[in-house]
């Protein structure tokens, strides 16, 4: 197998071409490729008059390695490692349990049935379905619902977000989770797109698919169940304690996935009394900022705009103080969504459906801050940090949940805005 990269291809030709232009590349005839896959595609506009496409392939063919010796530039030797599952030693009789269905819950989960071992997964939200029409009702006027929200239930947050899948870190276990991810329902192009993403639509459907091979390998599921507590031994666990189904209960376990994602404050705090070790670290926090998709694809892709998917970007400014802001989690084609997870707090998140059609692009607009800013040496500092804008932003919108949204040209002249 050999990787081919940097191929050109036009915005008016046909992902076909690629056959063509890599049999040219390697000097061979397109019917001598036994193979041609498409496995990197990004787009250069760095030229807006001559904005293309760049791609990556892997062949196969006959004579591999003579052809290797007389490639170009930009040929490679491809040796492909399918992820392998580790292997299975555990032996205990308990069941492994996994607290969270978000990611890395939902795939903890997924490759512990994959090896036999029937885990038991509590989530403290609901499954997508009636978590979907929870949050509908939440953004049509209601309540927040503290169990069932943008932040818990099936999925997790990323549930109503983008479904972006991007990432610094290389690692081969990554094609696995994009395999699994095209397995059960997301789009094939997310194995070979630069800026691989799934949509908030499509992705409902995908976790539902996993939760159900989770289930056909003999795990369980428990929606509405809450871990509240932990039963130790020293440093063995043996037991937890959920609340779930209307009781409190005592489910025996000695092996613990922690998958709670961000939100879940009262299980930190519980954590926290029962004595686990933990540690304040660094994060981000900021506003969100929305503008014309149109006026983005243009700045961003010149007169071929229109034919392309809609663009996003990347900004940031480095100040003297050693302070940072910039843009995360860009939303092309999106929209702002309420995203609290309990009464009396603004909290806001951007969204968008697979096919990133609306006419506004969002981006997180954000600011490190360390445990520095937090003061004291509490391990949740952090947290009432969060909690302290949120319950600021709950005030300033006079008790109504909605998210102060000033025109960015009065916020910058720390103007109020007016008007609808």
């Amino acid at each position: 197998m050999l990787q081919l990269s940097n191929l050109r291809l036009e915005l008016s030709e046909a992902p076909e071409q690629l056959r063509y232009k890599a049999a040219k590349r390697l000097g061979v005839r397109p019917e001598e490729l036994r193979e041609c896959v498409l496995t990197r595609q990004s787009i250069d506009a760095r030229k807006k008059q001559d904005v293309h496409l760049v791609c990556s392939v892997k062949v196969s063919l006959e004579r591999e390695a003579a052809i290797l010796r007389r490639a170009p530039k930009g040929v490679t030797p491809l040796e492909e490692r399918p992820y392998a599952l580790p292997a299975v030693t555990r032996r205990s009789p308990l069941p492994p349990v996994v607290v969270g269905m978000g990611p890395a819950g939902l795939f903890a989960a997924l490759t512990l049935a994959q090896g036999g071992q029937r885990p038991i997964v509590l989530e403290r939200g609901a499954d997508v379905d009636t978590r979907t029409a929870d949050v509908e009702r939440f953004w049509s006027g209601s309540p927040v619902n503290p169990s069932s929200n943008v932040q818990f239930g099936e999925g997790g947050a990323g549930t109503f977000s983008d479904g972006k899948l991007t990432t610094g870190i290389h690692d081969p276990r990554i094609a696995h989770v994009f395999q699994t991810f095209t397995a059960h329902g997301a789009p094939a192009d997310i194995q070979w797109s630069h800026k691989p993403h799934i949509g908030t639509d499509v992705l409902r459907d995908v976790v539902r698919s996993l939760r159900m091979e989770i289930l056909r390998l003999g795990g369980e599921v428990r929606f509405g169940h809450q871990l509240v507590g932990l039963t130790a031994k020293g440093a063995q666990l043996h037991a937890i304690e959920v609340c779930g189904g209307g009781i409190h209960y005592t489910l025996p376990c000695d092996t613990l996935v922690l998958a709670p994602g961000h939100s879940a404050r009262d299980t930190f705090q519980m954590l926290l009394e029962q004595g686990l070790p933990m540690e304040r670290k660094s994060f981000a926090i900021g506003v969100r900022i929305e503008h014309s998709q149109a006026a983005v694809s243009q700045a961003q892709f010149g007169p071929a705009w229109e034919q392309l998917p809609a663009a996003d970007y990347k900004l940031a400014c480095h100040l003297p103080s050693g302070r940072s802001a910039f843009t995360f989690c860009v939303c092309p084609g999106g929209e702002v969504v309420a995203a609290a997870s309990a009464p009396g707090q603004v909290v806001t998140n951007g969204m968008s459906h697979r096919a990133r059609d609306g006419s506004n692009i969002n981006g997180g607009f954000l600011v490190g801050v360390s445990p520095d800013d937090f003061g004291g040496d509490d391990p949740l500092a952090g947290v009432r940090f969060q909690e302290q804008w949120e319950q600021a932003a709950w005030a300033l919108s006079g008790g109504t949940g909605h998210a102060p949204a000033p025109l960015v040209g009065d916020f910058l002249r720390h103007t109020p805005s007016t008007g609808p």
